[in-house]
């Protein structure tokens, strides 16, 4: 299966910045979308921001203006850099990819998901 591996959570104050990295793992063919989604306590998980193998982003109207995608592509890695953090924004952040992983001398469709990164912003 394909893997990611997310870091850069933590504890920050309100109007600090952090950035998330998400890397997948090498055996990947290809990858079209790679996101970050979020799920507060008791809350149901939502997308924060997603970017396209074409470069097009897309952000949840919360974070517009503060967060922002992008793509390391030779290194299959997806970041969030997040400034004018808000309490609000604290929640466990989840990598998202989707695309194609090789299967021996084949190529078949994945949709993976990370463990989490914790991310809390304090007052």
């Amino acid at each position: 299966q394909v893997h990611l591996v997310e870091s850069g959570g933590g504890l920050v104050q309100a109007r600090g910045s952090l950035r998330l990295s998400c890397l997948a793992s090498r055996t990947i063919f290809s990858i079209n979308d790679m996101g970050w989604y979020r799920q507060a306590p008791g809350k149901q998980r939502e997308l924060v921001a997603r970017i396209t193998s074409g470069g097009s982003t897309n952000y949840a109207d919360s974070v517009k203006g503060r967060f922002t995608i992008s793509r390391d592509y030779a290194k299959n890695t997806v970041y969030l850099q997040m400034n004018s953090l808000k309490p609000e924004d604290t929640a466990v952040y989840y990598c998202n990819a989707n695309g194609f992983r090789v299967v021996g001398t084949t190529v078949e469709q994945f949709d993976a998901w990370g463990q989490g990164t914790q991310v809390t912003v304090s007052s």
